[in-house]
């Protein structure tokens, strides 16, 4: 598979304008991203780059007073899974209860549950906000006996998470051919049994029936796209939690899903990203 790798240059250069410009970039289709001392590398696989829609991404960057510039190669065929794991990817430490590293890591922190992932090119740096966030409400949440979903599971951190805290059946979904590959070799990474992966988006989740709990950590327009089938697997009771959106985004968010019956609980953010929780 052939990857082109961008440089794009920020100015200013700061981690919120990098952070926006990832989630702008993923909208657009690029799979992952490593923060530069002049800005952001981005990849994406040859055959989505369109020019037309990353000027049109650029030319409508929500951050205000932001000049971006880029130029792009060819990426050369290598192991991106070594250069991801020797490059970026850093373990992910939730306090004492959680700890996210891979296979090359050594000494990481003891926490109660310890997740091995294989990050590939799935991982991206615009995700660990929202994917911490997600975490969060995972660990404070009785997930004991209840079925759940993973929407946009990406490496299914996620679902192995809520598997590991007793959630059971646990169904990920993702469109990215490669993403499903990763989750699988992640779920069995950590031995979980429960778990299963399937490939594409909301229109997969026809016929279904209903989940305790759904997790969604996409992105706000995919979100208010599809809330209305996450509402269809959902029954009196369950729980939605929602990722991947700014803080300034969460009324829309509200409003579309208080639309569609649902109850509004509470919010998290974490430098400018939000979660949100709602129940049927």
């Amino acid at each position: 598979m052939k990857y082109l790798e961008f440089t794009f240059t920020t100015d200013p250069c700061t981690e919120t304008v990098n952070d926006v410009l990832a989630a702008v970039l993923g909208e657009a289709g690029f799979e992952s991203f490593v923060e530069s001392e002049s800005g952001l590398k981005a990849y994406i696989q040859q055959s989505l780059y369109d020019e037309k829609t990353i000027e049109s991404a650029i030319m409508d960057f929500p951050v205000p007073d932001t000049k971006i510039s880029y130029d792009f190669i060819e990426a050369e065929d290598k192991d991106w899974n070594e250069e991801w794991e020797k490059n970026f990817f850093q373990p992910i430490v939730i306090g004492d209860r959680c700890v996210i590293h891979s296979t090359f890591h050594k000494d990481v922190p003891a926490a109660e549950y310890d997740i091995v992932i294989n990050p590939q090119m799935a991982f991206g740096t615009g995700h660990h906000e929202t994917t911490s966030l997600i975490i969060g409400e995972l660990l404070d949440s009785d997930l004991k006996g209840k079925s759940l979903l993973d929407m946009g599971c990406g490496t299914s951190i996620l679902a192995i998470l809520a598997s590991m805290r007793g959630a059971s059946p646990c169904l990920a979904i993702d469109i990215d051919e490669w993403c499903v590959r990763n989750s699988i070799e992640n779920i069995e990474l950590n031995n979980i049994s429960n778990i299963n992966v399937e490939q594409g988006d909301a229109s997969a989740l026809a016929g279904k029936g209903s989940f305790d709990v759904i997790i969604a950590n996409i992105n706000r327009n995919i979100l208010l796209n599809d809330m209305r089938q996450y509402k269809a697997c959902m029954h009196p009771g369950s729980e939605l939690y929602m990722s991947g959106f700014y803080l300034e985004d969460i009324p829309v968010i509200r409003e579309e899903a208080e639309r569609n019956g649902l109850t509004f609980i509470h919010h998290h953010e974490k430098n400018r990203w939000a979660a949100v929780k709602f129940v049927f």
